[in-house]
């Protein structure tokens, strides 16, 4: 057979069996680095090997910023994976080296606002998923907790309430105990701040309605705080405290007290722009933020408090996590926005959106997505809603089989056929778009309205 140097070589390479091919590729790769290190990160990513992950971690500190991200992502992919798979395996203590190892480089290199900063909270993420899946001693995670709150350079970004599973009583109680402690000195500085924000988050965990509205009543007065307020109290049943502390901040924003003087030292236009966004959080208000505070310098501390404020927004409405998905997205960080549209529950469309753009990458991450919008295109019982449910059917099977699953396609559409049977159009549309139907559907045709199930037999001629 005459090769030219453009043909295609898959046809020939398919009638290979396996092992020839894995030494084929391995020869190749033993002749070229970039290769072998694609291949190592994918056996990283897919084998769900978790003594694999501690050796490309092992391997990853010697690395440039460049490959030490992309193999932090592969242990990310890793645990994920084994995580969403129910996995039995004990995920904490890599999942806990992979932060710490992140924060070592990011205090090494002074930076957390880059792509490995967003490693870093999807790894803090997984962390208190694999905590939560096998938990460990309650009082060490309390104390890896406060080494971080209290000692380490302002991240990661830590809410004790994704933590709270796996802390118990018992490290609740040796947070709080610390905590109380801190208060108790009367310090100031970035360790009294730390105590009142980690005391804050305990009374939200432990369901303390009084102490958590005791601790917010004595914050300045702001709009967000006193809703806040209302919030905590109605979601006790204490509805008429809630109208009343709502009816006393109405008063009080219609008799505002009387604006301090504002010079450039006392009252800076991050300052300013900051009482905006906390008045009236937004996408616009966020931005505005973000501008002030670059040129300032001041944006790494106001983000992480902005996007808190946004996240609790979003725990309230499908319209608040939009909000906050798309601040993400706009803000350069489509991973956060993704788990911005997972974690709050975004509306429908923004989660195909952002599927639409993650499919490529992450195939099994959007299959459930992609799934429900066929669901959805199918109950409109519109020809051409069935049409585009056939295409993302189509899609889905791509999908499916770059996740490496494309047995469970199969069963998904045998079930899915089976439920809409009798959509006769949506049928054809199928077979239109060249996607094999099970054979139990294939053998015969849903018998037409009015007319015999079974056909005539052909008299021999």
């Amino acid at each position: 057979m005459r090769v030219s140097p453009h043909s295609d070589l898959r046809p020939y390479l398919r009638t290979l069996d396996a092992e020839t091919l894995a030494d084929l590729l391995h020869a190749q790769a033993e002749r070229d680095p970039e290769l072998r290190h694609s291949l190592e990160l994918r056996a990283a990513t897919q084998s769900g090997d978790v003594s694999e992950a501690h050796r490309l971690l092992d391997t990853a500190v010697t690395d440039g910023n460049v490959e030490y991200t992309a193999k932090i992502g592969a242990v990310l992919d890793t645990l994920q994976r084994m995580l969403d798979a129910g996995s039995r395996a004990d995920l904490a203590p890599l999942a806990r080296r992979t932060v710490d190892d992140i924060s070592e480089v990011l205090e090494q290199s002074g930076d957390h606002a880059g792509d490995l900063g967003d490693r870093l909270e999807r790894a803090v993420e997984l962390y208190a998923r694999a905590c939560a899946a096998r938990p460990p001693d309650p009082e060490k995670l309390a104390d890896w907790i406060l080494e971080v709150e209290f000692d380490g350079p302002g991240w990661p970004v830590l809410e004790l309430a994704e933590f709270a599973t796996a802390l118990g009583e018992r490290g609740l109680a040796r947070i709080k105990s610390t905590v109380d402690d801190v208060l108790a000195t009367g310090v100031s500085g970035h360790r009294r701040d730390v105590a009142e924000r980690l005391r804050e988050q305990l009374a939200e965990v432990r369901g303390d309605v009084d102490e958590l509205v005791a601790i917010l009543s004595a914050k300045p007065p702001r709009v967000d705080v006193s809703l806040k307020i209302v919030r905590v109290l109605r979601a006790a049943g204490r509805h008429s405290e809630a109208i009343a502390h709502a009816a006393r901040a109405l008063t009080h924003d219609k008799h505002p007290p009387e604006p301090a003087s504002r010079d450039s030292d006392s009252d800076s236009e991050t300052t300013r722009r900051r009482r905006e966004f906390d008045d009236r959080p937004s996408r616009e208000t966020y931005f505005a933020l973000r501008e002030a505070a670059q040129a300032e310098g001041k944006w790494t501390a106001q983000r992480r408090a902005a996007l808190a404020r946004l996240r609790e927004l979003a725990a309230e409405g499908v319209e608040q996590a939009d909000e906050l998905a798309r601040v993400l997205l706009e803000d350069g960080r489509p991973d956060e926005a993704w788990r911005a549209c997972v974690r709050f529950g975004a509306s429908p469309q923004l989660k195909l959106e952002l599927a639409e753009q993650r499919a490529a990458e992450h195939p099994a991450e959007t299959i459930p997505v992609f799934r429900e919008h066929v669901e959805e295109l199918i109950e409109r019982k519109d020809p051409h809603a069935y049409r585009e449910a056939a295409r993302r059917l189509k899609l889905l099977r791509t999908l499916h089989k770059r996740a490496e699953t494309a047995d469970e396609f199969t069963a998904y559409l045998a079930a899915l056929v089976e439920t809409h049977r009798r959509k006769t159009r949506l049928i054809t549309e199928i077979r239109a778009a060249r996607i094999a139907l099970p054979k139990a559907v294939t053998a015969g045709t849903p018998p037409r309205a009015g007319g015999a199930a079974t056909r005539t037999p052909r008299k021999a001629s």
